[in-house]
């Protein structure tokens, strides 16, 4: 990996913006994720910016106040500010641009930069956000061997997984066009269902509604149709990192996907989170790739790099959160459904990425790629509820008194993200919500 562990990554690093130096913030001046806002000009795209502390810095605005300099400042003042394009035509001013707006917040900056960038900053609180890339393409994993696991033993007690599970990453197409962002409100889907064997589908509104916890990362380098992306070079085709929700109709999927897999009840709506924090913020939480029992077959060649193997995994901890309607009247916080960690996953983020473009596939910059549900060996660590409630059959009971199998209307998910690691300051990915509306 080109990118390496530098100053901007010192915990001791601290910013004049008091909020930046909150031990439990997501947002310390080690992170500096994009975002993209809306402003009050409605003639305007959304601003690219940047999260630190309980603000948002907005780009465009520092770029006219004369804050940032070179060929990024210019393009933003132009009005180019999707990450897609500044990611595949300018890389390496975009990836200065992170110690740019680092120094800016340096608790040493001169008086003159802070009064500057202290009129680009707005309250997190009162941002309306938008995804700040183009996604032209969506593919979702199943590379949590323990999801993939205990999901398989419901359906399949005898033999869990399938033969090309621990031999290939295994994932499908998604829909780019119903990715929403984080805070999106989720229409219950309706679907055919044949919970009944004996009685032919009907058209009804989802009654296994779920979630699923996944880590995602987007495509900052694209490759040629034809030209597959080598395992030693895959992650400098990643640009940065986000929270995803990829809903699921459980019981719409049972009955459609034999023989080619998740259709409809999963294309209706997937959460993203506002924030993408980027490969060199998670330099610190780079982790060995999953070990693998030795009677597991090793990656085939082209999955195979000494590099990814050392350094491939990711040390990111995913929680999930439910409030109920009733629970909010009640003003009872929201309950921890689980807690997992991506260090759980079978296959690497660039094993995924190598995979998909192994047979010439071209991805392109912006493209959002997804793990598959984040889950561990232990009943906490379940990333979905498919799995925690085993198939409806366990409910959970939730401080309310009341019970939940799957999703019910006016429930609220909540995916949180975060990263600690000793002798390096904690950062987060923010959240990913969503709240769920009657079917129409």
């Amino acid at each position: 990996m080109i990118i390496t562990i530098d100053e901007t990554h010192n915990p001791e690093l601290r910013s004049w913006l008091d909020s930046a130096n909150d031990s439990g913030t997501d947002f310390p001046i080690q992170n500096l994720p994009f975002c993209a806002i809306w402003t009050e000009d409605e003639d305007e795209p959304a601003h690219l910016s940047i999260a630190i502390g309980d603000k948002i810095f907005d780009l465009v605005a520092a770029s006219r106040r004369g804050l940032l300099e070179g060929k990024i400042a210019d393009l933003l003042l132009e009005g180019i500010g999707d990450l897609s394009t500044l990611s595949e035509f300018f890389p390496e001013d975009l990836r200065r641009l992170r110690a740019s707006v680092s120094a800016i917040f340096l608790e040493s900056a001169p008086k003159a930069v802070i009064e500057r960038a202290e009129k680009c900053l707005i309250p997190i609180s009162q941002a309306e956000f938008e995804i700040p890339l183009t996604i032209g393409d969506y593919t979702d994993f199943y590379c949590s061997i323990y999801h993939a696991t205990n999901v398989g033993s419901m359906f399949r007690p005898d033999n869990p997984l399938m033969p090309n599970y621990k031999w290939l990453p295994v994932g499908y197409h998604g829909r780019a066009s119903s990715i929403v962002i984080s805070g999106t409100e989720i229409r219950r889907p309706r679907g055919q269902n044949r919970s009944n064997p004996e009685m032919p589908p009907a058209y009804i509104p989802c009654k296994n509604l779920d979630y699923e916890v996944e880590l995602g990362f987007f495509v900052g380098r694209s490759n040629e149709l034809g030209e597959p992306v080598a395992i030693s070079d895959a992650e400098e085709h990643i640009l940065g990192f986000c929270l995803v929700n990829d809903w699921s109709a459980r019981d719409i999927q049972a009955w459609e996907y034999q023989p080619l897999g998740p259709f409809l009840s999963k294309n209706f709506a997937t959460s993203v989170s506002p924030f993408i924090v980027t490969r060199e913020a998670l330099m610190p939480f780079r982790s060995p790739a999953f070990e693998r029992p030795p009677n597991d077959p090793k990656p085939l060649g082209y999955l195979q790099d000494a590099d990814n193997e050392e350094n491939g995994g990711l040390d990111v901890i995913l929680e999930v959160y439910l409030q109920t309607e009733k629970m909010r009247e009640g003003g009872i916080e929201p309950f921890r459904l689980s807690r997992s960690n991506t260090k759980d996953l079978y296959w690497t983020v660039g094993q995924m990425l190598t995979h998909h473009s192994s047979n010439g596939c071209n991805l392109q910059c912006g493209d959002l790629l997804a793990t598959g549900t984040v889950s561990g060996r232990k009943r906490g660590e379940l990333g979905c509820l498919l799995e925690i409630t085993r198939r409806g059959s366990e409910p959970i009971r939730l401080p309310s008194g009341e019970e939940r199998r799957f999703l019910e209307n006016g429930d609220e998910v909540i995916i949180k993200g975060f990263c600690e690691r000793e002798g390096f300051r904690r950062i987060g990915f923010g959240d990913c919500r969503g709240r769920i509306l009657p079917a129409e």
